[in-house]
């Protein structure tokens, strides 16, 4: 564990989680006492720049901190705990670290891909397998022995497919095919053009290519997907069937690579889509998983993982187990 500097009259933790969809701020004290939260929209570095994450994730900070807004004397914090979609590879971690160095948030500081404050927000230590389905779709894992595994999650170029966008995109591509004939009957047809206040899917297929609708807005057809299959809808069914098939290969192939399958490792699902896909489908995948690893226990996270990332922090501090107990009962479905 890194030396942490005494640094007083400041917070202890400043504990970041940025998605592609939304950012989360917490401030936490080494007691694990929440002391301030703040919210704002998704600033990955790969989707807006190292400098505008930044810009943004300062902007949250203050809103974040405890006190009124007028200036804050740097440090900040004791320490900075920063997790964030778009760090996949080492040379991101590295740009990002710079630039908060830079900014002299805290005088320790430790960023990660925010697949990892999940898998620490829901299981026991910090180990095990975590898979996140929110826009995109990534999985990672850590061993007992601090061995990670993880993937690239670039989406299509590194072989992803399931995110929530992706999804949507099903549901309209099927839709769209059942309606000119090339594809099977669906309700998704009906579902799909009522979603977005048309009469027909030929509609909103033009109103998508003249840019009356915002492409965008594609994710929002993801929870309607899973509403149709769970009416019944063999075509919608198949498609939710796959995103299953999808997540627990990912489950899979961490739990085999970290050696995992013969112990009783936790499997936790986050993200925006898993955590609205209800018990069904979670059954299915949990079944997938436990043909690989029969003892793994799997659950849906019950905390958002900005948690994971401000239990990371007080594990740098050094806080007690009562501590982290603290701040996760504080922040059931923050």
């Amino acid at each position: 564990m890194p030396d942490v500097p005494d640094v007083p009259d400041v917070p202890d933790v400043i504990a970041i989680d940025g998605g592609n969809s939304k950012t989360e701020v917490l401030v936490v004290s080494r007691s694990g006492q929440v002391l301030g939260q703040s919210r704002g929209p998704g600033a990955s570095p790969q989707n807006v720049g190292v400098a505008a994450c930044v810009a943004a994730l300062e902007e949250l900070v203050l809103q974040a901190l405890p006190g009124p807004p007028a200036p804050w004397a740097k440090p900040f914090a004791v320490h900075t705990s920063a997790y964030l979609a778009g760090l996949d590879f080492p040379r991101e971690e590295e740009a990002l670290y710079a630039a908060l160095v830079a900014r002299g948030w805290s005088d320790t500081l430790t960023v990660g891909n925010d697949t990892l404050a999940l898998l620490r927000a829901g299981s026991s230590d910090g180990t095990g397998v975590a898979v996140v389905c929110g826009a995109g779709i990534n999985g990672a894992g850590v061993g007992p022995d601090g061995k990670i595994h993880r993937f690239p999650a670039l989406g299509r170029i590194s072989g992803d497919w399931g995110g929530g966008f992706r999804l949507g995109e099903e549901a309209l591509w099927w839709a769209a095919r059942a309606e000119d004939g090339r594809g099977p009957g669906t309700a998704l047809r009906a579902a799909v053009a009522d979603h977005f206040g048309a009469e027909t899917l030929f509609e909103v297929i033009q109103r998508l290519h003249f840019g009356e609708i915002e492409r965008s807005s594609i994710h929002g057809l993801c929870p309607l997907l899973f509403r149709v299959a769970a009416a019944g809808d063999q075509v919608a069914q198949e498609v939710v069937t796959r995103f299953a098939e999808e997540v627990g290969t990912l489950v899979a192939v961490i739990l085999r690579r970290l050696e995992l399958t013969t112990s009783a490792p936790e499997v936790i699902l986050g993200g925006g889509v898993l955590t609205g896909v209800g018990a069904v489908v979670i059954g299915d995948i949990e079944r997938r998983c436990l043909k690989v690893a029969p003892r793994a226990v799997v659950r849906v996270v019950d905390v958002n993982p900005v948690v994971g990332a401000a239990l990371f922090g007080l594990d740098t501090l050094g806080s007690p187990a009562a501590s982290m107990a603290a701040l996760k009962a504080a922040t059931q479905r923050l």
